[in-house]
């Protein structure tokens, strides 16, 4: 079912969760009785066991009958059993999306801890990763190497031409609500944290069993071993086995073919044993992992797209590169070498197995399909890894019709936003403001009191400026932006293990963030109440100093401060820099705030009137 035009996301959700739950109702009944009836085929057989081989009633052929609708049923069952595990992680896929529209989902995605760092210059400061996040917001992949892409992009802005290819690849997915489940329903199956990089390696690795001559000695010993044992066997017992030449000599050798060329076996297949085993301990851990993509890349490739980045990738999967098969059918034959390796665990072929030495052929035809096919590997998981991104942001475009795809220019720096909210923020409690950066204004001087919104102003900026740099949309009515590198100090904390103070930790990041500045792309600086560590006098002239130098350096950017002496930078900057504030009213004991930026310095301070309103006595 495709969403109709005037139905929002949260109509065309609910919609689609209400079919998948009914027909995940319906498969429950039906494998319920297709259960049922597995049981009563098994007893059926069971009661006929007697009359038929103990009282002989009527002939035992008759349990063929059970038996075999019995083999039919669990033929279906287990169909069913699929059909119904899918459409359950259908009702849940909805459900996170009900959960993001219903501002429900913090916690309950995937926050992406594991890209945590203290050192990055804003990732902290703008909440991208963690519980609550950015990323947790953002991210639909499934698979490690989707997550990596992902949070590569918000890590790092892209330049302008890559922005603009991301955001036609969003554009066309947005709407496509059943290419992103069936990726989602598809890559569900793969559990997570493996690690693909790993199997990325493994692919790359030089072949551990060269020459290949021995695999068909040991072939050959095998195949002579086994009608050595069936000759003896056979002369043993008296079973016609083979032409009169071949019973005539078993009849007079007895074993000892069989154990000769048992030992000659044995020790020639022992020299190959730490290659091979090697070889198989490898691919039993990394194989199988790369075996369960099969099914999304064959999702991928069975579908077109027209966006240059999409169309560019998709050829990346369906024989740009030279390769005549799809990745999804290359992965399909490991798993059935797989397959088959496994077989030899089983009780009534492994004696067979052994004698043939099943291991060793499996393992020169897993190096040979390595061979041919693992190079590739790395970029293929690295289509899949960007298609899953791309994905993750056509959700939230989709899911929020109402934000907008900035516009990315060249030149800069620039920043305007008209409308400017926070993404992270329900939006019945986002407060939107406007912002202005370019060649002519290069700072706002935000000042303001206690809760008043000056933080999460910054934030706003800067969280927004990561999403249109991503290539997304952002939370606001329209968006101008060049290229700007990042830099905050809005999160910064002491370190116990590393011996360093609070301040000493911004001074550190403020130092990072000078550096930045120096760059070939323009910095956006995000600096909250600047070296509030220290004495107001050292405050002062090194806040100053700093702000000073970096609008000198090219940089755009906003500073907050309480020290209303800070404010004095404007006059010293001229147009360059403008202040602005936050508001906030006091009245019978509660504090108000509007959350709109005004022009102009704050004129009062809400701090001794907070201190009142909580019962201390100043």
């Amino acid at each position: 079912m495709g969403p109709a035009s005037q139905d929002t996301p949260l109509d065309v959700y609910r919609a689609r969760r209400a079919e998948r739950q009914a027909r995940a109702a319906e498969l429950a009944r039906r494998e319920q009785i297709v259960g049922n009836g597995k049981v009563a085929l098994f007893l059926v057989a069971v009661g006929l066991a007697y009359p038929a081989f103990g009282a002989h009633l009527f002939s035992g052929w008759w349990l063929l009958v059970p038996l075999l609708a019995l083999s039919a049923l669990l033929v279906v069952h287990e169909r069913l059993f699929r059909a119904l595990y899918r459409a359950r992680r259908a009702v849940a896929y909805y459900d996170a999306g009900l959960a993001r529209l219903e501002d429900r989902w913090k916690g309950t995605g995937q926050p992406g801890t594991r890209f945590l760092d203290d050192k990055h210059p804003y990732a902290a400061d703008l909440d991208l990763f963690g519980p609550g996040s950015l990323f947790e917001l953002l991210c639909t992949a499934r698979t490690r190497t989707g997550e990596d892409a992902l949070a590569s992009w918000l890590r790092a802005p892209a330049p302008p031409a890559e922005v603009r290819a991301r955001q036609a690849a969003v554009a066309e997915l947005r709407p496509q609500l059943d290419l992103r489940e069936d990726l989602a329903l598809l890559g569900g199956t793969v559990p997570a944290g493996i690690d693909f990089d790993a199997v990325c390696a493994w692919g790359a690795e030089a072949p551990l069993l060269v020459p290949r001559w021995p695999r068909w000695v040991a072939l050959g010993l095998g195949v002579l071993t086994t009608l050595a044992l069936a000759g003896w066997v056979g002369a043993l017992f008296a079973i016609p086995f083979g032409p009169l030449w071949f019973r005539t000599f078993f009849d007079q050798a007895g074993p000892i073919p069989f154990v000769l060329l048992l030992i000659l076996q044995l020790s020639f297949v022992g020299s190959l044993q730490r290659r091979v085993q090697s070889v198989l301990g490898t691919v039993e851990r990394r194989g199988r992992d790369l075996a369960m993509l099969a099914s999304v890349l064959q999702r991928l490739e069975n579908h077109s797209f027209t966006a240059p980045r999409l169309h560019q990738l998709h050829a990346q999967l369906t024989g740009e590169h030279g390769e005549i098969v799809p990745p999804s059918q290359q992965i399909a034959r490991l798993g059935n070498l797989l397959d088959l390796l496994n077989s030899r665990r089983n009780q009534f072929f492994a004696p067979l197995a052994y004698l043939l030495t099943w291991g060793t052929q499996m393992a020169y035809a897993i190096e040979g399909w390595r061979a041919r096919s693992g190079p590739a590997i790395a970029r293929w998981l690295a289509v899949l890894g960007e298609i899953e991104a791309l994905c993750a942001l056509a959700t939230y475009a989709y899911e929020r019709p109402d934000d907008a795809f900035p516009e990315v220019i060249d030149e800069g720096p620039c920043y305007e936003g008209e409308g400017l909210g926070h993404p992270l923020l329900p939006a019945d409690h986002c407060v939107r403001n406007d912002l202005h950066l370019g060649s002519q204004r290069h700072l706002l001087i935000v000042s303001g009191s206690n809760m008043s919104g000056k933080s999460t102003f910054l934030r706003t900026v800067g969280i927004n400026a990561v999403l249109a740099l991503a290539g997304a949309p952002v939370r606001a009515r329209r968006v101008r932006i060049s290229p700007l590198a990042v830099g905050a100090t809005l999160r910064i904390q002491d370190s116990l293990q590393e011996g360093r103070s609070r301040f000493y930790a911004e001074v550190l990041r403020v130092r990072q963030v000078v550096e930045i500045s120096r760059g070939p792309v323009p910095l956006l600086f995000l600096l909250d109440e600047l070296f509030a560590g220290t004495n107001s006098h050292d405050r002062r002239l090194g806040a100053e100093a700093v702000v000073c130098g970096l609008v000198e350096a090219g940089a755009v950017g906003l500073v907050t401060t309480h020290d209303l002496s800070l404010t004095q930078m404007a006059e010293r900057l001229g147009e360059r820099a403008i202040n602005v504030h936050f508001a906030d009213h006091f009245e019978n004991g509660e504090m108000t705030f509007d959350y709109r930026l005004h022009e102009g310095v704050v004129r009062h301070s809400n701090a001794l009137a907070l201190m009142r309103a909580v019962g201390l006595q100043v």
